[in-house]
């Protein structure tokens, strides 16, 4: 026999737009937000934490690689290592 897990309700609160964007995105996806919160929880319980990144860093810019290579330019300028070249057209 086939025991349906007990549920509870949930009730929160979000900003009206977001939730109307969340829910015509989730309903594009075959689901509703139950369901997708649902997810998010299991995801958050198996991972041991949030199941994707919290930043403040929304520019790709600033990833990794770049920053590194941004350090390395900065510190190739400090050492004089840098070579000034005239622009065509100036």
């Amino acid at each position: 026999m086939n025991k349906m897990a007990e549920t509870t309700n949930l009730n929160i609160r979000i900003d009206k737009e977001l939730k109307e964007q969340a829910e015509a995105f989730f309903n594009e996806l075959g689901l509703n937000m139950t369901t997708a919160f649902n997810i998010f929880v299991r995801q958050s319980l198996r991972q041991g934490g949030i199941p994707f990144d919290i930043t403040l860093n929304t520019d790709g810019f600033y990833n990794p690689t770049n920053m590194k290579m941004l350090r390395q330019s900065i510190q190739d300028a400090n050492e004089g290592k840098l070579t000034a070249h005239d622009l065509l057209g100036d």
